[in-house]
């Protein structure tokens, strides 16, 4: 290091330019240091409210577009088949209306307040795991899973033994069809689960279909569970979203097996 010494000053002078020298030199430093902490500070909060902005984005993004049938309640058979249901009277209407062909097999009860269920069989016979599982899902989604009803009769017919002409003096309510001719009934016990598939999507129906559709599931009985909380402790199990698994679950309260 080489230190220029005037010789037209003292030694003290020479002592006392670098003495003051240095002072400016240190405040120089010390405010260089907290430009730098005030820079890495704002940088910081850009990063963060990157981070912030970027969640958000996430949270609010576009959903998947839903299938068809995601309107209604919807799973599919251990064997693979579609099957549908109405969620109350006005989409009862529209699955049998709309989304029920000559070849589709039509499941309903005797209580009021019970979804038609459909099973999409697409020129396929169904074997009894199907049968067995739509007849479950009919019994769990009525009015019985509410008041507490363990088993119910189920019965299943073709659709052209449906119709919306009444009797005389009788009289259809919306999302209501006169059932004519044999009836085919079950007695399934009312049991539901939901679970997550492979794809991320919340399925919700009979236990053995549930089992066979997706990798992690909760099993569902009758109960005193709120639905809000109940979805939220399932989604903690197998994930998605609550608003999801809230859609799955029927009326009333539940218990988690």
């Amino acid at each position: 290091m080489q230190v220029t010494v005037d010789i037209y000053k003292s030694i003290e002078e020479n002592a006392g330019f670098y003495y003051d020298k240095v002072k400016k030199l240190r405040k120089k430093i010390v405010r260089a240091k907290e430009a730098l902490r005030s820079n890495e500070k704002k940088l910081t909060e850009l990063v963060e409210s990157k981070i912030q902005i970027q969640a958000k984005h996430a949270d609010v993004k576009e959903k998947r577009a839903l299938a068809w049938y995601e309107k209604f309640r919807w799973f599919f058979s251990s064997e693979g088949f579609l099957v549908i249901g109405g969620r109350d009277a006005t989409s009862n209407e529209i699955v049998i209306k709309k989304h029920t062909d000559s070849d589709d097999i039509v499941f309903h009860t005797e209580v009021a307040g019970s979804p038609f269920f459909v099973i999409k069989t697409e020129g396929k016979k169904p074997g009894q795991k199907t049968l067995d599982e739509t007849a479950q899902a009919t019994a769990s989604y009525s009015r019985a899973w509410k008041l507490g009803i363990t088993s119910l009769e189920v019965f299943y017919v073709h659709p052209n033994q449906l119709s919306k002409t009444p009797k005389a003096g009788e009289f259809i309510s919306k999302g209501s069809f006169m059932v004519e001719g044999k009836k085919n009934t079950m007695t399934p016990k009312l049991e539901l689960a939901v679970g997550i598939t492979k794809e991320g999507f919340i399925m919700g129906g009979p236990s053995n279909a549930i089992k066979q559709n997706c990798p992690q599931f909760v099993i569902i009985e009758q109960g005193k569970e709120k639905t809000s909380r109940a979805a939220k402790y399932i989604q903690k199990k197998i994930g998605g979203e609550v608003d999801d698994i809230i859609k799955v679950i029927p009326p009333g309260g539940i218990k988690i097996s």
